[in-house]
């Protein structure tokens, strides 16, 4: 069995930075794409970021710039680093990593932007 675990959320004005880090534990084997999504109140989950074995990243029109996706994959972690927050980046964010035959998501972790 597989757990991802999340840590690093947390409440900050806008401008300010966070970095969110996603660690799975178990019987892991090769990681393939690794993921952040988010979800708002209100709103559907949407897709931030995602990273490949090869380390090609891609990301959301609105955190272009701003995010910026990593992995370590000896520690089987991924790392999320937020800079220039602003209030609409408010929301619940969870990782989500796929191995063969098996996809994983995190708990989620708040994170909330005062103006």
């Amino acid at each position: 069995q597989v757990q991802l675990v999340e840590s690093g959320g947390g409440s900050v004005q806008a401008g300010g930075s966070l970095r969110l880090s996603c660690a799975a534990s178990g019987r892991i084997s090769s990681i393939s794409v690794m993921y952040w999504y988010r979800q708002a109140p209100g709103k559907v989950r949407e897709l931030v970021a995602f990273i490949t074995t090869s380390g090609t990243t891609n990301y959301a029109e609105s955190v272009k710039g701003r995010f910026t996706i990593s992995r370590d994959d000896a520690k089987n972690t991924v790392f999320l680093q937020m800079n220039s927050l602003r209030p609409e980046d408010t929301a619940v964010y969870y990782c989500k990593m796929i191995m063969i035959g098996w996809t994983g998501w995190g708990q989620g972790t708040q994170v909330t932007i005062s103006s």
